[in-house]
């Protein structure tokens, strides 16, 4: 098997230090290399939400490295899939591109029993991103 990704993603939230990291931290541990990973904002964050790194931890996955990164022209260009976190941020829309907006409530400010169940739904979508992925691979 290559180890050239079959696929690129690029996570979008308003301030880049919650869900977007989440999502990240998840696609990054259950795909491994077989999916480039991005996460950005329009507006980021000093720092990800500690309630965010937190609940992470708890399954195994860390992302306290992690840092906030302003949303670009080029990682939307670069992208095979971009999606934002039902934060209403903007993407340059290029053609060619799948674009998904997952609803999910903000962490911001929340403590970390707040934030698991929206942890627990980036997961479920992150493993339903994965199969999509990996279909739309082996139909070539």
């Amino acid at each position: 098997m290559s180890n050239t990704p079959i696929a690129s993603v690029l996570f979008v939230c308003v301030h880049n230090a919650g869900r977007s990291q989440m999502a990240a931290g998840f696609l990054s541990h259950l795909a491994g290399e077989q999916v480039e990973v991005r996460s950005a904002g329009s507006l980021p964050a000093e720092q990800v939400n500690p309630a965010a790194v937190d609940a992470m931890k708890e399954v195994g996955i860390d992302i306290s490295d992690s840092t906030p990164k302003v949303l670009t022209t080029d990682a939307v260009q670069a992208s095979d899939y971009v999606i934002t976190m039902g934060c209403g941020d903007a993407c340059p829309v290029f053609p060619g591109k799948k674009y998904l907006d997952w609803e999910l409530d903000d962490p911001a400010g929340k403590g970390v029993e707040a934030v698991r169940p929206i942890r627990d739904q980036i997961k479920t979508r992150i493993e339903s991103l994965i199969a999509d992925i990996r279909r739309e691979d082996s139909s070539g």
